[in-house]
């Protein structure tokens, strides 16, 4: 009887954990349209399910340069770039929806940066990226939709770059 005891106890405590944990939705954001449509969705999706959105905003890593300042100052730049873009989406993101995104900038391959966000964060329910409207549907898409596809600790939702917000608004 004690047994049945310690399952039921387990059982509830995993039921309450389930009934409060928030989904959280990882969102890459460069200066695509296939990026703004991907955080169109998962803010919608994240306002429905009470959940949260975490914007990771990716820096390529520098080519190498013979001098240390100059380099020093592209990646400055690059680093700049990203975060003003982020904080423009997450700006538009909190007026729209009333979310108000956590974010992360990073520098590095991004199939690397990535897959080592999503490792940091078991808390993250859902890689949402956006596919090109047309031709290749972008690097991250190609990698994560395709070999590495059984290997995440999560979801993908790969959302079509060619959808209206009305759309969007709908299927999230």
């Amino acid at each position: 009887m004690g047994s049945n005891n310690g399952a039921a106890k387990a059982l509830a405590a995993i039921l309450a954990w389930g009934a409060t944990a928030m989904r959280t939705y990882l969102v890459v954001v460069d200066e695509s349209p296939e990026a703004e449509t991907a955080l169109r969705f998962a803010a919608r999706r994240a306002a429905k399910t009470a959940g949260s959105i975490r914007i990771l905003a990716l820096v390529p890593p520098a080519e190498f340069v013979q001098w240390g300042g100059v380099q020093a100052t592209m990646e400055d730049e690059a680093r700049q770039r990203a975060e003003a873009l982020v904080t423009s989406a997450a700006g538009t993101l909190t007026e729209e929806s009333g979310i108000r995104p956590s974010i992360t900038v990073r520098q590095g391959d991004a199939v690397a940066v990535v897959r080592e966000t999503l490792d940091e964060m078991p808390d993250v329910a859902a890689l949402v990226l956006g596919a090109a409207a047309s031709g290749h549907p972008g690097a991250l898409v190609s990698h994560f939709a395709g070999a590495d596809a059984g290997k995440l600790p999560c979801p993908i939702m790969v959302i079509p770059g060619g959808l209206s917000a009305e759309a969007i608004d709908r299927l999230s």
